[in-house]
């Protein structure tokens, strides 16, 4: 078996090694670098000609990431190695004078804030471009009536669209919370040094200016040394997927044989390696099983700072596989499903047998009585006596005489049989409600804000 046997590390330095994963970090680093290179040389800290010939390396470096030609090395041990080294070989001793008036500390979280941004926004497109999608579902389906679910059981009969409808408001709240933490995440700590700040007479406005940043840190300790930005991320990336989640155990269940309420395109299942009619959701499953792991990237980052001194400490390069495994899993995971849910079938006589259950007017019938004069507690005494009555004689609820209704509450009258299913859902003609008026309002309200955000 020992040929078998893995090797992890062929030498101890290799436990410190990063660049198998910051690389993701280079183009951000680079724009930090340029920055920081044209502002030394606007105060007069390097020269003119030192300043170009360092933007010149870096921009040769920025095009060698973009068209993967640049090669990354590990005895380089991270990304911002790996650049200086690079730049040593473009232009030789000149390269030596970009790191005056920086700490690896500073430029390290400078190119983290810049990626994280970055993400950000390519996250806020893609929860905007899913969004479109459910309203186009939403839209396309809007007189589809399904039941709704308590406790996974039959409650009340609702429109697919309302269904659907509040996915997009969880999204949207997911929307918010990402801008929000863009926020707090688009601040500039270079200029802060290893944590005291630097003797020399820096422009940190010039570089936060030229990098978009909207504001420069104003302790050079925290800058360097704190890391709640990530666990914002963190934080609102675990909320957005588990929304996801949420819709993805809904679809998964929606697309089994005992619902049958929709159907996925063939390229979002699988077969059985044995079973050769299987169609399984696993896109879906995926999307619910990658939650937890990015749940585990929120609780990572907490135990990392929990305890961690003032002010920088090695233990935060530990921040950034796992704040690249959220990102990359969120935005996989959004790519997924808005082109999943643009394959959906949906099957709307299945739907609407299974909201034709004459039970779930059971709270119609309630508010039926109070219609008459019947406190809602006594109406909801006599409509349950009624349903245990459809129980145990085996008629469907409002096959029942009006009879056995009145047995129970003489406010009952012929009209109770005008009660249906499309009364119920009409019924719900409230702000939020799933009446047709107040979902199409819904939709034309989503379709603005849409509007908006472009």
């Amino acid at each position: 078996m020992e040929k078998y046997t893995t090797h992890y590390f062929k030498t101890a330095s290799d436990y410190t090694v990063s660049v198998g994963f910051d690389w993701r970090l280079g183009l951000f680093d680079v724009l930090g670098s340029i920055a920081h290179a044209r502002m030394l040389s606007t105060q007069k800290i390097i020269s003119k000609e030192d300043s170009l010939l360092i933007i010149e390396g870096l921009e040769k470096i920025h095009d060698e990431i973009v068209n993967n030609a640049f090669e990354w090395k590990e005895d380089l041990e991270d990304v911002h190695m790996n650049i200086e080294q690079r730049l040593f070989e473009l232009i030789g001793e000149p390269a030596g004078r970009l790191h005056t008036a920086r700490s690896r500390n500073d430029q390290v979280a400078t190119a983290t804030r810049l990626y994280l941004r970055n993400a950000l926004d390519e996250i806020a497109k893609r929860i905007t471009i899913f969004q479109q999608v459910i309203l186009g579902l939403a839209e396309k389906n809007l007189d589809a009536v399904m039941p709704g679910y308590t406790h996974m059981q039959r409650a009340q009969p609702i429109l697919f669209s309302h269904h659907l409808m509040a996915y997009f408001e969880m999204l949207s709240r997911d929307y918010l919370r990402l801008i929000d933490c863009r926020e707090r995440v688009n601040v500039s700590p270079l200029g802060s040094g290893a944590l005291a700040g630097v003797p020399y007479p820096l422009d940190r406005d010039m570089v936060a200016k030229e990098l978009q940043f909207q504001d420069v840190s104003k302790n050079s300790i925290d800058a360097i040394s704190s890391r709640d930005y990530i666990v914002e991320f963190h934080a609102t990336a675990s909320i957005l997927l588990m929304h996801i989640s949420r819709l993805a155990e809904d679809l998964i269940l929606w697309s089994s044989s005992e619902f049958g309420y929709i159907k996925f395109g063939s390229e979002w299942v699988t077969g059985s390696s044995m079973m050769p009619q299987k169609r399984n959701p696993d896109f879906a499953e995926l999307a619910r099983g990658k939650t937890g792991r990015v749940y585990g990237n929120l609780l990572n980052i907490l135990v990392i700072t929990k305890g961690l001194p003032m002010s920088y400490n090695t233990d935060l390069q530990e921040d950034k596989e796992a704040l690249f495994d959220s990102v990359e899993t969120v935005i996989k995971t959004l790519d997924v499903f808005s082109e999943m849910l643009k394959s959906l079938e949906i099957n709307n006589d299945r739907m609407l047998s299974a909201a034709s259950d004459p039970t779930m007017l059971a709270t119609d019938l309630a508010d039926y009585l109070v219609n008459k004069g019947v406190t809602f507690r006594r109406a909801h005494e006599a409509v349950s006596a009624v349903c245990e009555r459809s129980r145990d004689s085996g008629i469907p609820l409002m096959d029942l005489p009006l009879s056995d209704y009145k047995k129970f509450n003489q406010a009952f009258e012929q009209d109770v049989y005008d009660v249906n299913l499309h009364t119920s859902v009409d019924a719900r003609n409230v702000v939020g409600g799933t009446a047709k008026k107040r979902v199409s309002e819904s939709l034309k309200f989503a379709s603005q804000v849409l509007a908006k955000r472009r």
